[in-house]
C-alpha cells in the first residue's frame, strides 16, 4: 500500500468534509451570529464532542487499533472477530451509561463547564436543553470509532474518512430548512448533532458486514483482549486528548469573559482544525496501523523510517498553513463568516484568537504523528506523564494570559502547550532509540525556511489593507482571497521545486 497515495485519498475526503464544515459554519454564523444563542450551543456541544474524542477518536482508537492489528496478524480471523464482538459490547454499554448520565445530569454539567452562565437563567436553561439533545452523540460516535478502527486495520480508509461529511450535511440541512420550525431556532442545531451521529453510524455497518466484522452482542468484560483495551484506554484518555480537555477548561474561563468570547474561540478553532484535520488526522489514521505492524514484526528500522516520513511531511505542509492562518486572519474570517449577524467586530476578535492558535498548529499536528508511535508499542506511561505536564502548563498560562489578552490568551495557552506536548513526545522517542532521524534534516530545514520566506512575502504584498476586507463586497473578498492563496501556494511549492524537492521523494509503502 502506497502511504502517500493513501494520505492523498484520506486528505481529499477530509477536504470535502472541511469544505462542508465551512459551509456549515457560514450558515450558522449568518443565521445566528455570535452571541447568547451560539454561546449556548457551542458549550452544549463541546462536552459531547470532547467525550467523543476521549471514547472514540482519542483514547479508544489508540488502545484498540494496535491490539486489533496484533490479533489479526498473530491469532487469526476467529479470535479477531471475537475480540471485535466483545470490545464492541462493553464499549456500547459503558458509553450508553455515560450518555444517560449526561442527559440526566445536564444542569450540573453546565454549571461546572460554564459556571459564568449561571448568572443568566435563560442562557443557562437553554444550554441545558441543548446538552440533553446532543449528549447521545457520544454513543453513536463511539461505535463509529470502533468501526473505523476495524476498517482502517483492513486498509479500508476511504469510508471512515468520508463519514464526517454526513454530520456537516445534517447541520446545513437543519440550519437552512428546519430552524424556523423550532422555538428557539437554535434547537435545530442540537438535533442536527443527533441526526448526524446516527447517520455516521448507519453508513459504517454495511462495510463491516462485507469484511465479516459486523459486531455481535457478546458480553465478556473479563476477556483478556477486552481487559487489555480497557487498561490501555484509561490512561490514554489524557495521553491523546490534552488539547480537548484544555479547550473544555478554556470554555470555563471564557464563560466569564465578554459575551461572544466562546463563539470567537470556536470560529478560530474551526479554521485551525482545517489543516489539523486535513493532515494531522489523516497522518495519524494511516500511521497507527503501519507502526503497529512494524512493531509486531519487530522491525525497528521500518518503525523509525515511518516516523521520519511523517515528521517531514508534517513540517512541509503544516508550517506554510500556520503562516497563512496568521497572516490572512482577517481576509479568511471576513470572507467566510462576515455575513448577516456576524459583524466586523466579530471578525477582529476572532482574528486575535486565530493568530494565537496558529502558533501551536505545528505542535498540534506533530502530536498526532508522535503519539501513535507510543501507542503502537503499547507504551502508556510516557504519554500520560507528558499529558499531565502539558495540562498543568496550559492552566498556568491561562491564568497568566487571560488578563492582558482576554480570549486570545486562552488560545495562546493551547498553542504553546501543543508545542510543549510535541517536544516532550519527540524527546521521549529519541531517548528510547525508537526514532533515529534519517540524514538530510539540516538541508531540508534550510530549504523550508527559504520557501516560507517566499510565501510570507507573497501573502504580505498580496493582502493589502485589512480594513478593506471588512467593507468589500462578498464576491470581491472571495476572488481576492482565492488569488492570494493561489499565489502563495505557487510561490511556496515552486520555490521548493527549484530547491530540489520532488514528489517521488515522499512516496512510501506501508509496513508489511
Amino acid at each position: 500500500m502506497n502511504l502517500l497515495r493513501t494520505l492523498a485519498t484520506i486528505s481529499s475526503l477530509t477536504l470535502l468534509s472541511r469544505i462542508l464544515g465551512f459551509i456549515r459554519d457560514f450558515v450558522i454564523a449568518r443565521t445566528f451570529g455570535a452571541g447568547m444563542l451560539t454561546d449556548a450551543f457551542f458549550v452544549a456541544f463541546r462536552l459531547p464532542n470532547l467525550l467523543r474524542r476521549l471514547f472514540a477518536e482519542g483514547a479508544f482508537s489508540q488502545a484498540f487499533v494496535p491490539l486489533l492489528s496484533e490479533y489479526r496478524n498473530q491469532q487469526g480471523t476467529e479470535a479477531t472477530r471475537q475480540l471485535v464482538d466483545r470490545v464492541a459490547t462493553v464499549l456500547f454499554l459503558v458509553v450508553l451509561l455515560v450518555a444517560l448520565l449526561g442527559v440526566i445530569g445536564a444542569p450540573l454539567i453546565i454549571y461546572v463547564s460554564a459556571p459564568g452562565f449561571a448568572d443568566e437563567p435563560d442562557k443557562f436553561a437553554l444550554t441545558v436543553m441543548l446538552t440533553r439533545i446532543t449528549f447521545p452523540y457520544i454513543l453513536f460516535m463511539s461505535m463509529v470509532a470502533l468501526a473505523a478502527g476495524v476498517l482502517n486495520t483492513w486498509s479500508r480508509f476511504a469510508l471512515p474518512a468520508f463519514t464526517p461529511v454526513l454530520l456537516n450535511l445534517s447541520f446545513i440541512g437543519m440550519a437552512l430548512l428546519a430552524a424556523p420550525y423550532f422555538d428557539p431556532p437554535v434547537l435545530a442545531l442540537a438535533w442536527a448533532v443527533f441526526i448526524g451521529g446516527l447517520l455516521q453510524l448507519a453508513i459504517q455497518l454495511p462495510a463491516l458486514k462485507r469484511i465479516g466484522m459486523l459486531p455481535r452482542l457478546d458480553f465478556a468484560p473479563g476477556d483478556p483482549g477486552v481487559r487489555r483495551v480497557m487498561k490501555l484506554m484509561a490512561p490514554a484518555v489524557l495521553g491523546v486528548s490534552v488539547a480537548q480537555i484544555s479547550l473544555l477548561i478554556n470554555t470555563i474561563f471564557a464563560s466569564f469573559l465578554t459575551s461572544g468570547s466562546v463563539s470567537w474561540l470556536y470560529y478560530a478553532d474551526r479554521l485551525m482544525e482545517f489543516p489539523a484535520g486535513l493532515l494531522g488526522a489523516a497522518l495519524g489514521t494511516i500511521l497507527l496501523p503501519s507502526l503497529s505492524k512494524a512493531h509486531t514484526a519487530d522491525n525497528p528500522q521500518e518503525f523509525s523510517a515511518l516516523l521520519d516520513w511523517g515528521l517531514r511531511l508534517t513540517c512541509l505542509l503544516t508550517l506554510p498553513a500556520a503562516l497563512g492562518l496568521a497572516m490572512l486572519g482577517v481576509p479568511l474570517i471576513a470572507t467566510l463568516f462576515q455575513h448577516g449577524a456576524f459583524t466586523a467586530t466579530d471578525v477582529l476578535q476572532t482574528r486575535q484568537a486565530l493568530v494565537a492558535y496558529s502558533i501551536g498548529l505545528i505542535g498540534l499536528i506533530l502530536v498526532k504523528v508522535l503519539a501513535p508511535a507510543f501507542y503502537a508499542r503499547q507504551n502508556i506511561k510516557t504519554p500520560v506523564k507528558i499529558a499531565l505536564i502539558t495540562l498543568l502548563a496550559t492552566q498556568v498560562m491561562n491564568l497568566g494570559f487571560i488578563g492582558p489578552l482576554q480570549h486570545a490568551g486562552l488560545a495562546l495557552s493551547i498553542g504553546i502547550a501543543s508545542c510543549l506536548n510535541a517536544a516532550l513526545l519527540f524527546r521521549g522517542l529519541r531517548q528510547r532509540g525508537d526514532f533515529l532521524p534519517r540524514p538530510g534534516w539540516a538541508a531540508f530545514t534550510g530549504k523550508l525556511i527559504v520557501a516560507l520566506i517566499a510565501l510570507g512575502l507573497t501573502l504580505w504584498f498580496g493582502m493589502g489593507k485589512e480594513t478593506d476586507w471588512l467593507t468589500a463586497p462578498a464576491i470581491t473578498r472571495i476572488l481576492h482571497l482565492s488569488a492570494i492563496v493561489g499565489a502563495g501556494m505557487t510561490a511556496y511549492f515552486v520555490t521548493l521545486w527549484l530547491l530540489g524537492f520532488r514528489l517521488k521523494d515522499f512516496k512510501r509503502n506501508s509496513a508489511t
